[in-house]
């Protein structure tokens, strides 16, 4: 009854990213400029993005070609390993089949270094000299700063203040790979001293610390800003982890019934889900459930509106349209800094409205007892993150108990939670609390959505 790991080697490591663009039934609503409303052109965006993140941003290519030069630095880690959780297994009594796809071997930890090392090479060869972006958690912040010292460019984040301080071991993290760490809202953007001019104890958000970091980059022409999840380019990145699972269960020989995967900007859901939707897309697979996990702290998908938002409080990135909560709400400051964002990808947000994924809202606490009966089962100690993907399989794990039926689930263990112990700590010492969001706060919010003609 041990785990079974299925493992590729390095020539079956994926060569072209899948973008789930070409085989949707209906084309994602058009990106907008935020100041003219008009349809976004490739020159709107090239302050921001070098051209050939630009062009993976639009394409409606199948498949893209990943650089040899990504790849050579993807093979320190990948391919990740997918493992046969019978232990976890047995401890449910399940007769459910639970695998997981593990991304926790990667230098940072967590899934994010398959878009942080393509951003990084693509701006290398465009000639830029450094980058700006915002973390969360700091699992984005990390990889990116892995990424930069990979690369020789120079990496400043913006990580969202209650992050900050509640994960000092992530931001030295980030310094010891050579990146500047500021605590999010600052004094040094005009957008951070707006916010703390309104509310000087502002916790953050990742739509402020957006802000800042959007700000900064237009205003020199050596710096591009990163993201580590939401824009189409990133999710594209992350559908190596989708791929590979496809042929790791083909050494397994099964198949997925349900897939699982946390979502907070978007990134790893798509990543692991994307490739197999696809196949179901294209009639070649067999038919999937796909549920979107979320807290109920920022409940985007499942009590957000689809509708067009800026990506950031300041409102300086483009429109698009997605389940928002709207561009002003500011999450409550609970342990899952990479789930609390007040938008959901704009590709994803259009999948949900496709009917083709389920969304569910999970509180911390349940989270926190989940990814401890998985690390006690597994050895593996989930990111607070992930352990919503981890409660999400555990329940559809127990309603095939319920049911009487046999289902192989499939999740994203999208990061290892060596930086969280504090999370732990207090969780099992009983002062962690479930904070749902204020239905008024968001009222208010949604009030301010932009008046958009669509086009």
């Amino acid at each position: 009854m041990d785990t079974i790991k299925y493992t590729l080697n390095e020539s079956q490591m994926p060569t072209a990213w899948y973008n789930i663009q070409a085989d949707l039934p209906a084309p994602m609503p058009a990106v907008l400029n935020p100041g003219t409303r008009a349809l976004i052109t490739g020159a709107d965006l090239e302050p921001l993005f070098p051209e050939e993140l630009i062009k993976q941003e639009v394409s409606i290519e199948r498949w893209i070609e990943i650089p040899d030069e990504v790849r050579a630095i993807y093979r320190q880690w990948r391919p990740t390993p997918l493992y046969r959780a019978r232990r976890l297994e047995k401890a449910l009594d399940t007769p459910a089949k639970i695998y997981y796809k593990y991304e926790g071997t990667s230098p940072a930890g967590s899934h994010k270094p398959n878009t942080a090392i393509p951003q990084a090479y693509y701006n290398k060869i465009a000639g830029t000299k450094r980058l700006i972006t915002e973390t969360g958690a700091g699992q984005w912040g990390s990889s990116l700063a892995v990424a930069g010292a990979f690369f020789g460019l120079e990496v400043v984040v913006y990580m969202v203040k209650v992050s900050y301080h509640q994960k000092p071991y992530r931001r030295a993290f980030m310094e010891s790979y050579g990146a500047s760490v500021i605590a999010s809202p600052s004094n040094e953007t005009e957008s951070g001293r707006k916010i703390l001019k309104e509310n000087p104890d502002s916790t953050g958000s990742l739509g402020i610390a957006i802000s800042e970091a959007v700000e900064v980059a237009v205003q020199d022409d050596q710096t591009k800003y990163a993201l580590g999840s939401v824009l189409n380019h990133v999710l594209l990145h992350q559908t190596v982890i989708g791929i590979e699972a496809l042929a790791q269960f083909e050494q397994a020989g099964d198949y997925p019934d349900i897939i699982v995967g946390c979502t907070g900007g978007g990134s790893n859901f798509a990543g692991i889900a994307f490739p197999f939707m696809g196949k179901k897309l294209r009639g070649e697979g067999a038919d999937i459930k796909f549920v979107a996990t979320e807290p109920v702290a920022c409940p985007t998908l499942t009590q957000g509106k689809y509708a067009y938002d800026f990506g950031d409080t300041a409102h300086l990135t483009p429109l698009v349209k997605m389940h928002t909560l709207g561009s002003s709400f500011i999450p409550q400051g609970i342990h899952a800094g990479g789930l609390r964002y007040h938008g959901m990808a704009p590709l994803l947000s259009h999948v949900v409205d496709l009917g083709l994924i389920e969304p569910k809202a999970y509180g911390q606490l349940d989270c926190f007892a989940a990814g401890l009966t998985f690390a006690r089962a597994e050895g593996i100690l989930p990111a607070p993150e992930a352990n919503h993907a981890v409660k999400g399989a555990i329940d559809e794990a127990l309603r095939c108990k319920e049911e009487g039926t046999s289902k192989t689930i499939l999740f994203n263990l999208c990061g290892h939670g060596h930086f969280d112990m504090q999370a732990y700590m207090d969780y099992q010492a009983g002062l962690l609390r479930d904070t749902e969001y204020s239905n008024q706060e968001i009222a208010m919010a949604l009030a301010g959505l932009p008046v958009v003609s669509e086009v």
